[in-house]
C-alpha cells in the first residue's frame, strides 16, 4: 500500500464507500466516517437501521474511497461484529472519540458495525 494512503487511513476519518445494493443489486455510494483503531478499520453509525449496512451484510466486497489527503479506490471486504463483548471494546473506543460515551450501551445495542479488510 502507498504511504499517501497509509497517512490518510492514520489521519482521516471521512470517505466514501460504494455498496451494492441488497435488493437492486446497483452500486450505491455514500460519505461516511471510519475509525483507524491501532491499524483495524471500522464503520459504524448512529443506532438504528442502515441501508449501508445491510447492504454490505448481504454484499461483503465493497469499495472504500479514500478522499482526504489522497484519492485512492481501494477493494474491501466488510465482517460485521456481532459478538456483544467485542462490539463494547470497540464501541467504547469510537464513542469516547466522539464524545458520546453516555451513548456506549444504545450503540453497543443497536447501532452497525463492521471491520474493513482492505484486499
Amino acid at each position: 500500500m502507498d504511504e499517501q494512503v497509509r497517512q490518510a487511513l492514520a489521519q482521516s476519518r471521512l470517505i466514501d464507500i460504494t455498496t451494492t445494493g441488497r435488493h437492486s443489486g446497483a452500486p450505491r455510494r455514500l460519505e461516511i466516517w471510519f475509525h483507524n483503531l491501532d491499524g483495524r478499520l471500522f464503520i459504524t453509525g448512529l443506532p438504528g437501521r442502515r441501508d449501508w449496512y445491510a447492504n454490505l451484510v448481504a454484499h461483503p466486497e465493497f469499495t472504500f474511497h479514500v478522499k482526504e489527503g489522497v484519492q485512492a479506490d481501494l477493494p474491501a471486504r466488510a465482517t460485521p461484529i456481532l459478538d456483544p463483548d467485542e462490539r463494547r471494546a470497540i464501541l467504547s473506543r469510537i464513542t469516547a472519540r466522539l464524545g458520546r460515551e453516555a451513548d456506549l450501551d444504545k450503540w453497543v445495542a443497536d447501532s452497525p458495525l463492521v471491520e474493513v479488510t482492505l484486499v
